[in-house]
């Protein structure tokens, strides 16, 4: 698409810090102020979701920064509804960007007579009159085809990088990357080869969902520092598990990179109780003051990343850019830069 103007950005109520740091981000690129379109969206006393938009978008370029985490159906709500005002309103391309993207895990039929409900909101989102999304590390890659509208996937894995050869550097040569199950490998392995280490894998057994039964540590990691890599973290009941029996079969320290931090219910004490000494999240998701306080939870920003991406799609320049260490690392100057 020929760039004749400037992208716009509007946000649900979803992650409204993220949406504010992309635009600062996009503003120090362009050299113009990148503000959020002026808009408001709220509740009626029935809970109804109401959208107005303040401002002329007609022809414009507009790119939705509504995360679709808890509440779920809120969030997915206020993205369709935003959607749609915004395609009333005659706004030429509309980019969906979805740093978490709600429903992943309902992405096949495990079990007769359930629901495909990540193809459902897929089809949902297309027919709101969406023609493009840009996601975060989807729960699995074959979403992608869920949709008939284009979709650009990120990936943590170089952030991830980055920050591991930062806070773990002279002691690289101990580090093992670990992934929690046998599903995760491609993931793990994809960060493992990103920092020359080597890869281990924890083998569960579930005799219901929410419960593991067995865990078996494939590899050896015996005197390794141990990084847990995964894509989310809901209860963290898996993850301190995984981080014990690391412990128990010789690992000197464990900690968790992982992408969209849900963190439910019991999760954050947990995570202050277990033997990892860190749990390092993106800011996909917003986080409320307990996971922001709690002593052995870091959070990452994605703003650099997502800002240059939105930027990209806007000029019809490459995204899988991005996927490189060496691209990222100017993009997140200054971070990582200091011993």
């Amino acid at each position: 698409m020929a760039a004749n103007t400037e992208p716009k950005l509007i946000s649900g109520n979803a992650n409204r810090p993220l949406a504010t740091a992309i635009a600062r981000r996009m503003s120090m690129h362009r050299g113009i102020n990148v503000g959020l379109v002026d808009a408001r969206v709220e509740r009626f006393n029935d809970q109804e979701i109401f959208v107005e938009v303040y401002e002329n978008v007609r022809g414009e370029d507009m790119y939705i920064i509504q995360p679709t985490s808890n509440p779920a159906n809120d969030n997915l709500m206020e993205l369709l509804i935003m959607a749609d005002a915004l395609r009333r309103s005659s706004a030429d391309r509309i980019t969906a960007v979805i740093p978490y993207f709600g429903y992943a895990r309902q992405d096949r039929r495990a079990k007769a007579r359930t629901p495909i409900t990540a193809k459902l909101v897929a089809n949902m989102i297309t027919e709101a009159g969406i023609d493009r999304v840009l996601t975060l590390d989807l729960h699995a890659a074959q979403i992608q085809g869920f949709f008939d509208i284009p979709v650009d996937n990120l990936y943590a894995s170089p952030v991830f990088a980055l920050d591991i050869e930062h806070h773990f550097k002279g002691r690289m040569d101990d580090l093992m990357i670990v992934s929690p199950d046998v599903g995760g490998v491609a993931r793990a392995r994809e960060l493992a080869k990103r920092i020359n280490a080597p890869l281990s894998i924890v083998d569960k057994r579930r005799e219901k969902a929410g419960e593991v039964a067995e865990m078996t540590v494939i590899g050896d990691v015996a005197g390794k520092t141990c990084i847990i890599v995964d894509d989310i973290c809901d209860t963290a009941g898996t993850l301190c598990k995984a981080a014990e029996v690391l412990m128990e079969n010789g690992a000197t320290e464990v900690h968790s990179y992982i992408t969209h931090g849900v963190l439910s219910g019991p999760a954050v004490e947990r995570v202050e109780k277990s033997v990892m000494k860190s749990l390092v999240i993106t800011d996909s998701i917003c986080q409320p003051a307990p996971v922001r306080s709690a002593k052995n939870i870091r959070i990452v920003p994605t703003a650099p990343m997502f800002a240059q991406a939105i930027l990209n799609i806007w000029s019809g320049t490459s995204v899988s850019s991005l996927f490189e260490t060496e691209t990222l690392t100017p993009i997140y100057e200054g971070m990582y830069s200091r011993g």
